[in-house]
């Protein structure tokens, strides 16, 4: 149970320092490479999305990053299975789905990235 509750007190760390400090805030956690480099990666927008989830401001949330959003409960789900799995001294190996839905992951990763930095879509944009 060493590696979960490292984990999940990582998370909880993060969590409680993004709920303290607003990334809304320019500079307040530093510089954003890809900001920097002039595109928005799938990723931009989480921590304003996870601070704005803190606060009970969902709609402020999806405007910030609505696929973060969208997976969180995925990510609460398999973060919650694979704790109870080592709770229950469960070793689960790869699956012949492993490499598909890493894949598919992927693709839904560039694909997001890709539609966020087109004007047409700019309302994915954080």
């Amino acid at each position: 149970m060493v590696r979960p509750a490292v984990v999940l007190g990582g998370l909880a760390a993060a969590t409680v320092a993004v709920a303290l400090r607003d990334p809304h805030v320019q500079g307040s956690w530093g510089v954003c490479p890809s900001a920097a480099l002039g595109f928005s990666c799938p990723g931009c927008g989480c921590m304003r999305a996870v601070h704005d989830l803190t606060h009970l401001r969902l709609a402020d949330a999806v405007s910030s990053n609505v696929l973060f959003v969208a997976l969180l409960p995925v990510l609460v789900g398999l973060l919650g299975w694979w704790t109870v799995d080592r709770w229950r001294g469960v070793e689960r190996g790869s699956t012949v789905l492993t490499t598909p839905l890493l894949v598919v992951g992927a693709m839904v990763l560039l694909g997001f990235a890709v539609l966020r930095n087109l004007p047409q879509f700019s309302y994915l944009a954080p």
